[in-house]
C-alpha cells in the first residue's frame, strides 16, 4: 500500500484495518480477500470476478458500509447518486438516502478555528455568537452571530482537523480503487479510480471558504437586476480559506408550505419564481446552484426566494448554452430533427457508431406520453430514469456537468411538487431558450469571437520569428529539411496547359486571318511571276504569303473547333 503525503503509514494501516472489519461486519470480506495484498500473492494471475463476490451487492449494503466508514465516503456515495450514466436505478435510490448525519463539533473547536483563522478573540470579532449550530455537516457547520454594527450573519467553520481525514481517506480510496478494477471486471466497468477523481476534485472546493464566497458573488452579480431573487451579502473582512460569513437570511423554509400560505404568500408563485430562476442559471449566464434542496432554499417575508447554501455549483460554457436551448426548444415544439442536431452537436450521439434512426424512434416514444403535462402530472424521475435507459442502451457519454444539471432538474421539480405548481417546466424554459438562440450570433458575439481570434492571432504572430529563426538554424546545420507533398493536383494542372494551348492556337489563328488580310489588300507587290494558271497573268509574293496565312488559319480552326466539341466542353 502506497503513503500519501500528510498521512504515516501507521494511520493509513490502522484506518485500512477499520474499512476491512466494516466490510466483513456487511457479508463483503470476500472483497477484502480480493484485493488485499496476500490474496494477491496467492493468484500469480489474480482471477477477475463479473461482480463483487460473484454478483451484485445489494445496494442496501453499499450505503450502509459507506455511512459508517463517516464524512469522507458519505460523500462519496452522494457524488455516486448523481452518477445514473453508470449506476442502476436501484443503487441511485440508495445512494440518494446518504444524508451528513454528524454530531457538531464542541464549540470550544470551532472558537479555536475561528481565532486562529483572523487572528483575533471571538469576543473582538463578534458581539455575540450562538455556541449551538444552527446546521452540522461532514466538512462544515454553521452558527448564528451578530457583528458589532448589529447586522447578523452566518458563521460557517471548516470542521476541525477534516482535511487530513479528508486526505487520508482518498488515499485509501485511490488504493481500493486500483485494487477493484484490477480484481473485478465491474469495477473497470464503472471506472472506480475515475470516480475517485472526480470525488477529489469536488471535495477539495467544498474544503475551501474562498471558492464558496466567490461562487456566492457571482451569483449576486447573475442577479442584482432580477428582484424576486435575493442572494446574500459576503463579508470579506471575516472570511478565510476556513471560515465563511455571511448575511444570514430570515424567513420560511421553501417546503413550509403552509407556514407560506400562512403569510400571504403564494405557493404556486414560489414555484414560478424558482422555476424562472433556474432557467436564468442555465441559458442566461451559464452558472448553476447545484443542490437546490428545502435546506438551501429560504422564502424571505416578502415573498423573495434566497439561496444560501453555494457549495455545490458547476458552469455551462457558452456552446453548452445554445446546445441546452436547441434541445429543450425542440422538445417543446416536438421537433427531433432538433433535438437530434442538438445531441449530435454536443457529442452524446455520433452518426457513425450508433442507429441514429432507431435511437430518434426510442427518444420520440419515450418524450411524447409526456407532453402538455403540468409538475403534478408529471415526473422528472420517471423521464430521467427513461433517459438513463437510452444512455445504458446506446452507450451515450454524458458529460459531468449535464449529469449534475440533470440532478438539479430533479429536485428542482419535487420542490414544484411539493409547492402544488401546475407550471410546465418546458414552457416556462421555452423563451429563455428562444431568446438565448436569438442572441446566439448577434453582434456582440460576433465581435466577441473576433476579438478572441484577432488575440490569437497576435500571439501566433509574436511567435513567428523565433520560429523561423529556429527553422533557419535547423536547416543550416543540416538537420532534416520540411518538404511538403500535394496530391489531387495532376488534372488540375493538364486542364490548365490545355486550355492555355488552346489559347494560344486560337491567338495564331486570329494572327493569322488578321495579318492574311493585310497582306492581300496591301497595294505593295513584291516580286511578281508570270503565271497562266486559272486566268492569272501575274502573281506576287506577297499574295502567296496571304494565302498561305488564310490556309493555315482555316486548318487550325477546323481542327480547333474538333477538338473543342470532341471534349463536349463548347
Amino acid at each position: 500500500m502506497k503513503v500519501s503525503k500528510g498521512a504515516t503509514r501507521m494511520t493509513q494501516f490502522k484506518r485500512f484495518g477499520v474499512i476491512s472489519k466494516v466490510l466483513i461486519k456487511h457479508g463483503l470480506g470476500d472483497i477484502v480477500e480480493r484485493i488485499s495484498d496476500r490474496a494477491t500473492k496467492k493468484l500469480k494471475t489474480p482471477k477477475k470476478g463479473k461482480g463483487f463476490g460473484g454478483g451484485l451487492i445489494s445496494p442496501t449494503r453499499i450505503r450502509l458500509v459507506l455511512e459508517e466508514l463517516g464524512p469522507s465516503f458519505i460523500k462519496l456515495g452522494q457524488l455516486m447518486s448523481t452518477r445514473a450514466d453508470i449506476f442502476p436505478p436501484e443503487y441511485i435510490e440508495e445512494f440518494k438516502k446518504l444524508q451528513d448525519r454528524v454530531p457538531p463539533v464542541l464549540f470550544e473547536d470551532i472558537q479555536q478555528i475561528i481565532e486562529e483563522e483572523l487572528k483575533r478573540p471571538l469576543n473582538e470579532i463578534f458581539a455575540m455568537i450562538n455556541p449551538e449550530s444552527i446546521a452540522a455537516a461532514s466538512v462544515a457547520q454553521v452558527h448564528f452571530a451578530k457583528l458589532f454594527t448589529g447586522e447578523t450573519v452566518a458563521v460557517k467553520v471548516i470542521r476541525p482537523g477534516i482535511r487530513k481525514k479528508i486526505r487520508e481517506d482518498i488515499a485509501l480510496m485511490y488504493y481500493f480503487s486500483n485494487k477493484i478494477e484490477k480484481s473485478f471486471e465491474i469495477g473497470s466497468l464503472i471506472g472506480t479510480t475515475n470516480l475517485v477523481e472526480e470525488f477529489e476534485r469536488m471535495v477539495h472546493k467544498e474544503l475551501d471558504m474562498y471558492v464558496e464566497a466567490g461562487s456566492i458573488e457571482r451569483f449576486a452579480n447573475n442577479f442584482k437586476d432580477i428582484d424576486e431573487i435575493y442572494i446574500p451579502k459576503v463579508y470579506w473582512n471575516y472570511t478565510t480559506k476556513s471560515v465563511l460569513v455571511m448575511e444570514h437570511i430570515e424567513g420560511i423554509k421553501i417546503d413550509q408550505v403552509e407556514v407560506l400560505s400562512a403569510h400571504g404568500i403564494d405557493p404556486k408563485e414560489i414555484a414560478m419564481i424558482g422555476l424562472r430562476a433556474f432557467c436564468r442559471q442555465l441559458m442566461e449566464v451559464g452558472f448553476f446552484h447545484a443542490d437546490p434542496h428545502p435546506a438551501n432554499t429560504i422564502v424571505m417575508y416578502d415573498g423573495r426566494v434566497s439561496l444560501i447554501d453555494f457549495g455545490i455549483t458547476d458552469y455551462l460554457d457558452e456552446e453548452t448554452m445554445l446546445q441546452l436551448a436547441n434541445l429543450l426548444l425542440g422538445l417543446s415544439e416536438h421537433d427531433y430533427d432538433m433535438v437530434m442536431e442538438g445531441l449530435l452537436e454536443t457529442g452524446m450521439i455520433n452518426a457513425e457508431t450508433m442507429d441514429l434512426k432507431s435511437f430518434r424512434m426510442d427518444l420520440k416514444d419515450m418524450c411524447e406520453p409526456f407532453f402538455g403535462r403540468s409538475l403534478q402530472t408529471i415526473s422528472v424521475k420517471d423521464v430521467y430514469e427513461q433517459a438513463i435507459a437510452l444512455v445504458f442502451k446506446y452507450h451515450i457519454k454524458v458529460p459531468r456537468n449535464l449529469l449534475l444539471l440533470s440532478k438539479t432538474f430533479i429536485q428542482t421539480e419535487s420542490l414544484g411538487k411539493i409547492l402544488d405548481s401546475d407550471a410546465s417546466l418546458l414552457e416556462v424554459a421555452r423563451p429563455y431558450a428562444e431568446n438565448l438562440l436569438k442572441q446566439g450570433y448577434d453582434a456582440r458575439k460576433v465581435l466577441k469571437n473576433i476579438g478572441k481570434d484577432t488575440l490569437y492571432m497576435g500571439k501566433f504572430m509574436k511567435m513567428m520569428p523565433k520560429l523561423f529563426y529556429d527553422a533557419l538554424k535547423h536547416l543550416a546545420k543540416g538537420r532534416p529539411q520540411v518538404e511538403i507533398w500535394h496530391t489531387g493536383f495532376q488534372e488540375i494542372d493538364e486542364k490548365i496547359a490545355k486550355s492555355l494551348n488552346r489559347l494560344t492556337v486560337g491567338m495564331v489563328i486570329s494572327a493569322s486571318v488578321i495579318a492574311a488580310a493585310l497582306v492581300l489588300n496591301s497595294a505593295q507587290k513584291v516580286i511578281e511571276f508570270k503565271l497562266n494558271l486559272l486566268g492569272l497573268k501575274t502573281i506576287s509574293i506577297t499574295a502567296i504569303l496571304g494565302l498561305t496565312g488564310y490556309t493555315i488559319a482555316t486548318v487550325l480552326g477546323i481542327w480547333l473547333i474538333f477538338v473543342i466539341f470532341k471534349s463536349g466542353k463548347l
